[in-house]
């Protein structure tokens, strides 16, 4: 299998979906069961077993009843500042102005 950095989008849903589906079963669950627990329809999980497609709200909720939603942290998660410097740097873009309104223009 290709290196995550290597695949396409779809080959990284479709993983996933793979992954997904290793759980429920672990569990023990049907499709049903993980549906109706993570409150989809049945069709909706059917299809992102089946082609890695789902919404993101939806992907956590399953993620949720398969205790598995503290993956998300480390999800485009920015790496450790090096210095306190970068450290305020960083903190000063994150926390933007508002810009102020302009009038009706002439």
């Amino acid at each position: 299998m290709l290196p995550l950095e290597l695949q396409t989008p779809r080959e990284v849903a479709g993983s996933l979906a793979r992954r997904v589906r290793a759980m429920r079963l672990d569990r023990g669950w049907t499709q049903r069961e993980t549906a109706e627990r993570a409150g989809l329809a049945l069709a909706t999980y059917r299809r992102f077993e089946r082609s890695g497609s789902i919404s993101l709200e939806r992907l956590i909720r399953v993620a949720v009843v398969l205790d598995a939603v503290s993956g998300f942290a480390q999800l485009f998660a920015l790496p450790a500042a090096r210095s306190l410097a970068e450290l305020e740097d960083r903190s000063a873009r994150t926390s933007r102005k508002r810009g102020r309104r302009r009038g009706p223009q002439a």
